[in-house]
C-alpha cells in the first residue's frame, strides 16, 4: 500500500487526559473521514518522557498513513502500565501510563463496524 500523502490542511480534536505524568494532550488529526495523524504532548514532563511520546505518536502517524488500522493501535497500547497509575473517576477511571492514555483516546476513532 502507498502511503497517503497529509493535505495542507486537515482538522482534529485535542482531548485531555490525566496521566500519573501529568495532563496528556492527545490530537487526533483526520482527513476524509479517518484519522491520519496523531500528537500528543505531556505537560510537565521531563525530556525523556517528552521524547517518547513524541517516538510512539510518529510511529502511529506512519501506520495510519500506510493503511493500518486504527483498532491495531488501541490494542497494541492498552493496558500497557506504568509504576503509577493515574485514576480520574469516570466510566474507566484508570489510567494506566501514557501509552494507555493514548489508546483511550485512539479508542474514539475505531469505526463503529469493527468494535
Amino acid at each position: 500500500m502507498d502511503k497517503i500523502a497529509r493535505p495542507k490542511i486537515v482538522h482534529g480534536e485535542t482531548p485531555e487526559i490525566t496521566t500519573a505524568c501529568g495532563h496528556l494532550y492527545v490530537t487526533v488529526n483526520s482527513w476524509d473521514g479517518k484519522p491520519m495523524e496523531v500528537f500528543a504532548t505531556l505537560g510537565k514532563a521531563g525530556d525523556c518522557q517528552k521524547c517518547d511520546i513524541e517516538a510512539i505518536t510518529r510511529c502511529i502517524t506512519t501506520g495510519l498513513r500506510y493503511g493500518v488500522p486504527i483498532e491495531e493501535y488501541v490494542k497494541q497500547l492498552a493496558g500497557i502500565a506504568c509504576p503509577k497509575p493515574a485514576f480520574t473517576g469516570g466510566k474507566d477511571g484508570r489510567v494506566l501510563s501514557c501509552p494507555d492514555a493514548i489508546s483511550k483516546v485512539l479508542s474514539k476513532f475505531v469505526p463503529e463496524e469493527t468494535k
